[in-house]
């Protein structure tokens, strides 16, 4: 009875110790497998979307001179492509007839170089942030088409051929539509007609041919718009002219436009070239207008009634912007086949031009970091779907 006793208390005692080492290995295992899923999730938009997209900020003169020290460990981690958001715009860089402003744009293309990014460069030819003299014969009157055209030469030749080579592509011509398709009555058009659009194009491609030329709007998921930038590209390509892509400017907010109609013009643009989806925002401010977009001159007086989270955005609001921006990445994911790059416009809350517009003092909270450049909701509703999907493999 002793000897039976103490066999079965030794099988016991095995069988402990062997159910032990078993839990100790699955329980190793498990922490292994919980290790490694954290080092294969990506913790930044640019590793998160490698493969499918490039992801943009477009910086301003203070983040491209290095003087906004809070900025660059963010730009740094997170975006692979840099916009200049102002200070490659003609007012900015081309003040008067004979001075040019290269420091801040000088600066950007350094940044841009030292850490292997791409650049963007913003824009050749826009109907806003043009110095009057541009436009005028230096008495106060009209300048005269060959007058202007021959600016427009000048200008993009000293522009893009300072930066040939280190440009990745250029928005060419700016907002050069109405929201109704048709073309804009800007100063450009009146003065020297359609031909500026072609020109335009044909001077970039010239001074600078390994650059991608695009064209840039607002309102792009409207269809009259929609269809006028395809008039607009495709009666250029169809006279030999260069455009590579189209950029959607992404100034949304949170329930319009609809999923359904940002992926409609995603397709259609797609059959002219790559499709771009920039300036991306969304704006969970009312709105003193029913309209959407980027008019910068569309501005109103300031009302308090259009500045309603000057104490912080509410957590219920705080959830609609991280879910809207959550499906918006499943579009782009979904057709990452079409597109090349994502850019925010801005980095931070506190950067972002909404601040200003369409009213002046707002306090916005339009992107996926804070004013003190922390990650906001948003940021994490990007990530997590990637994120479970490198889990799962």
């Amino acid at each position: 009875m002793r000897l039976h006793k103490t066999l079965l208390a030794s099988s016991l005692l095995t069988a402990a110790l062997t159910f032990s080492c078993n839990d100790a290995q699955q329980n190793a295992n498990a922490t292994t497998t919980e290790t490694e899923a954290a080092i294969a999730a990506p913790n930044s938009l640019k590793a998160a979307f490698e493969g499918e997209f490039t992801i943009g900020a477009a910086l301003n003169g203070r983040q491209a001179m290095g003087q906004d020290a809070d900025a660059i460990p963010v730009i740094t981690q997170h975006f692979n492509s840099l916009t200049a958001e102002n200070i490659m715009k003609w007012g900015p860089i081309h003040p008067e007839p004979d001075k040019y402003n290269f420091e801040p744009a000088d600066a950007l293309v350094a940044l841009s170089e030292q850490h292997g990014m791409e650049l963007i460069g913003h824009t050749l030819v826009w109907h806003n942030q043009t110095p009057d003299w541009v436009f005028e014969n230096g008495k106060g009157k009209p300048a005269s088409k060959a007058q202007l055209l021959q600016r427009m030469e000048g200008h993009i030749r000293t522009v893009a051929g300072r930066y040939k080579g280190k440009v990745h592509g250029w928005d060419v011509v700016n907002e050069a539509l109405n929201d109704d398709g048709t073309l804009r009555q800007s100063k450009w058009l009146t003065i020297a007609g359609e031909e500026f659009l072609e020109k335009a194009y044909r001077l970039a491609n010239e001074v600078d041919p390994e650059a991608e030329l695009y064209y840039n709007d607002y309102n792009m998921w409207k269809p009259a718009k929609r269809d006028g930038a395809i008039r607009l590209v495709r009666n250029l390509q169809e006279k030999g002219i260069r455009v590579d892509g189209i950029g959607m400017q992404g100034h949304w907010g949170l329930e319009n436009p609809s999923i359904a109609q940002i992926e409609e013009s995603i397709i259609a643009f797609s059959k002219l070239g790559k499709v771009m989806i920039t300036e991306l925002d969304i704006d969970v401010l009312p709105n003193p207008s029913n309209r959407n977009g980027a008019d910068i001159d569309a501005t109103f007086e300031f009302d308090e009634q259009y500045n309603v989270y000057t104490n912080g955005l509410p957590d219920s609001v705080q959830q609609k912007l991280a879910q809207r921006y959550a499906d918006i990445f499943a579009l782009f994911r979904k057709h990452s086949d079409k597109i090349s790059r994502v850019t925010f416009w801005g980095v931070s809350d506190a950067n972002s031009w909404l601040n200003d517009w369409p009213i002046k003092g707002r306090t916005s909270y339009p992107l996926l970091f804070d004013r003190n450049y922390q990650p906001k909701p948003a940021l994490e509703a990007v990530l997590q779907p990637v994120n479970k999907q490198a889990n799962a493999q």
